[in-house]
This record gives C-alpha cells, structure tokens and sequence, in this order.
C-alpha cells in the first residue's frame, strides 16, 4: 500500500538500511545458507530496539515469499535479516529463491505495532470495528492461527470476505464462529523501495 495511512516514521536513512540489509541477507543466504549476521551494538536505537516485521517479496508484481513476526522478540534490524532470509527460502508455498531471480525480486517491509486483543460480541460485533485498509489480523482459535496483514485488503476490501479468507488461512471454515474464537488487531508503517528511495537524502 503506498497510502500515507502506512507511512514510516524511521529516518529516511534507516528506511534505506533496512531495504538494504533485507537484499543482503537474501544475498547472504544464496552464498552461506544463513541469514547475515546483524551488529546490534553499533545500530541506532530506533534499530535495535525490539520490534516485529513481516517481509513480503515480490517478482514481476506476483507474491514470491512473505514471513514475519507477530511479536517483537528482537531488534528490529535483526528481525528484517531474519525474516527476509526466511521469505526467500522457508515460505513453504514456494521454491527457494534462485541467485538469477534476487535483482528481480520486490521487497516490502511491514513494521508492526503490538497486537492488540479485540473484544467482540459476536460477528457482526467485531466486523463493525474492522477498520479496511488500516488493520491487520491474527485469527486464534486453539490450534488455529492465522494473520493477515493491512496490505491484503487491497486484494479483499470487504470486512466479511477478509475475515473469511482470514478464517480459511487459519484453516478453518468460512462460515466458522465459536465464542473461544480469538482475534486481535495491529497495524503497520511500510517501507517499499519507492518509498526509500524517494526519501530525502538529507534526512
């Protein structure tokens, strides 16, 4: 999404970093099987404080890879490192990425505020407080989880059929409801090579 709905409040300069250091770690990861390793000590606060991040590859404008964290368990740098290793090469829907497709790929960066429990009634009840286009979704339900994030709206821009094929992601029924049925709610300031490289260099 490029609305300023999402738009990163890091630096220019650390916007830039972190696209950077997500194309070398896939970089890496062709070359030694491992994501790169990250020097959390000489990194900016706003970069190494703990933070979760989904990373998404894209290649001619097709889904290639996405993996994140839910939880802000490490440094954010770290986290990007990590999960960019990991949406090349352990996205289980597909093959890992080839050293002749890495100059090809798209990458976005999703940063993530904390997830925030929703409290609800009944369907209707939480549809009402979806806000499309803004909020991203984990869907629990025992062993059942799934999330989407605020970007797959511009691909289901229903509050019902979000919640549906969320349903489905978690792998359970469209039509599923059950009072133990847990949902909560973030939201995410995206970095995208447009967006960092239009960023001021002064900044």
């Amino acid at each position: 999404m490029s609305s300023n709905k999402h738009a990163c409040s890091l630096p220019s300069s650390q916007q830039r970093f972190l696209m950077e250091l997500a194309r070398q770690s896939i970089r890496h990861g062709l070359e030694y099987g491992k994501p790169l390793a990250v020097n959390i000590a000489a990194l900016p606060e706003d970069l190494a404080a703990p933070r979760a991040s989904f990373v998404t590859l894209e290649k001619n404008g097709r889904l290639r890879g996405c993996i994140g964290s839910l939880q802000a368990s490490r440094a954010l740098a770290l986290d990007i490192a990590e999960n960019a290793y990991a949406a090349a090469f352990r996205d289980p829907r597909f093959q890992p990425v080839s050293a002749e497709e890495v100059d090809a790929l798209e990458i976005h960066l999703s940063l993530l505020t904390a997830p925030e429990p929703m409290a609800f009634a009944s369907e209707a009840d939480l549809l009402a407080q979806i806000t499309p286009e803004v909020d991203g979704l984990v869907l629990e339900d025992g062993v059942h989880r799934g999330t989407f994030l605020p970007s797959v709206w511009e691909s289901l821009p229903d509050r019902t059929d979000f919640l549906r094929h969320l349903k489905q992601k978690a792998e359970l029924p469209a039509d599923y409801w059950s009072s133990s049925l847990r949902v909560s709610r973030y939201r995410t300031e995206v970095v995208s090579e447009e967006s960092a490289a239009e960023a001021n260099p002064a900044d």
